[in-house]
């Protein structure tokens, strides 16, 4: 079974489930590892992990292998190549989403966040055994995103090894977009990402170009949710500054009226970003809900206030509700007719972590039971 990893800060998610669609369009049995789902070949399943133990992954390597998958696409976060956690997994390729603030509580600088990143291209390289007369069409596929975070400098990094790097840009797109229903710059370049890689493995361009049209928004990633506020109202994932910046500036483009920001921080991650979302926020949205994400074992109004720091002053627009349902509400209440409502940070996740307690929380169902 061929095994496909992706890495990256934000993206990973849609560019796994998306090469997935594309492999399995061209005829190949594919299944997937994200931080959503576990697709086997014959379940669905959750493992809690964007990247899963070493035990667990062997596990479901196994069973989809026996249910005769020829191809798995996984998501590779930057703690998993760090530690290792995918063991002497050999991955036939993979692809780089973006590099943007994230995970800093662990990996402390950018410079060594990106040099985990870096690293899991050099494990891919590693397998490589090119015949000398093929060039580097012989070698692993390694598709790298210009368009994102270190984009660039992971292109020229990753064009030192034995790979053969593929630089993809929505500026310059190799597939037809035009019937994308997945919104956003981002996406059509996470897309075109999936697309390249697929390609390198093997899938026909028709096949690819033929899947576009059927992939749809799913796992709140940008997924709109219908509710009985006058707004329209989405619910994404987006947990980064760079996320925020990018799904806001989009919401923006087909807003008439004000883009409301319902959003927080989780605890017990990477305190520096928490400014630089505020600041993300504020700018690309009229209206801001400040909220509890999952504090953990932290405050939550210190999270919050750590947020607001980076609002810059004086700033109009902005409201502090540490209750995440009332926050949700409140923005669901006061939007109007032709504004926007995004409800950020949890997308998927079914549950608020506060002091070890995981209560049921879904702000997909939250925002359906506003009324």
């Amino acid at each position: 079974m061929n095994v496909w990893g992706i890495t990256g800060t934000n993206g990973k998610t849609t560019t796994t489930w998306v090469t997935a669609e594309f492999l399995r369009a061209a005829g190949r049995r594919c299944g997937y590892i994200t931080t959503v789902e576990v697709a086997s070949g014959t379940r669905r399943f959750s493992t809690g992990y964007t990247t899963p133990p070493l035990k667990v992954l062997k596990d479901i390597f196994a069973e989809m292998e026996a249910n005769g998958l020829t191809d798995c696409v996984m998501e590779v976060s930057s703690h998993a190549i760090h530690q290792r956690r995918f063991g002497d997994t050999a991955f036939a390729g993979g692809a780089f989403t973006n590099l943007t603030e994230d995970h800093l509580d662990y990996h402390k600088t950018m410079e060594a966040y990106f040099g985990v990143k870096l690293d899991f291209a050099r494990l891919i390289a590693a397998a490589a055994a090119p015949l000398p007369s093929a060039g580097r069409r012989d070698l692993p596929p390694y598709a790298v995103c210009l368009d994102g975070g270190n984009g660039v400098r992971m292109y020229e990094a990753a064009g030192n090894l034995p790979l053969n790097v593929i630089p993809v840009t929505a500026a310059h797109p190799r597939f037809d977009l035009s019937e994308l229903k997945l919104a956003g710059d981002y996406n059509r370049s996470n897309v075109l990402l999936a697309a390249a890689l697929a390609e390198a493995a093997g899938a026909p361009h028709e096949a690819i170009q033929k899947a576009i049209p059927l992939l749809r928004p799913r796992w709140g990633r940008l997924e709109e949710v219908a509710t009985r506020s006058k707004a329209r109202v989405f619910v994404d994932y987006a947990h980064t500054d760079d996320a925020l910046r990018n799904v806001l500036s989009t919401v923006r483009r087909f807003t008439p009226g004000e883009v409301w920001a319902v959003f927080g921080a989780g605890g017990d991650r990477d305190p520096m970003k928490r400014p630089l979302m505020g600041q993300a926020a504020a700018e690309n949205a009229d209206r801001l809900v400040v909220t509890s994400d999952n504090p953990r074992s932290e405050d939550a109004q210190a999270i919050i206030d750590a947020i607001v720091a980076g609002v810059p002053q004086p700033r109009a627009g902005v409201a502090v509700e540490p209750d995440r349902r009332k926050a949700i509400f409140h923005a669901l209440a006061q939007a109007a007719v032709g504004d926007t409502v995004v409800v950020c940070g949890k997308g998927h996740e079914t549950t608020q972590e506060i002091k070890g307690v995981k209560h049921p929380f879904d702000d997909r169902a939250v925002c359906r039971e506003y009324s």
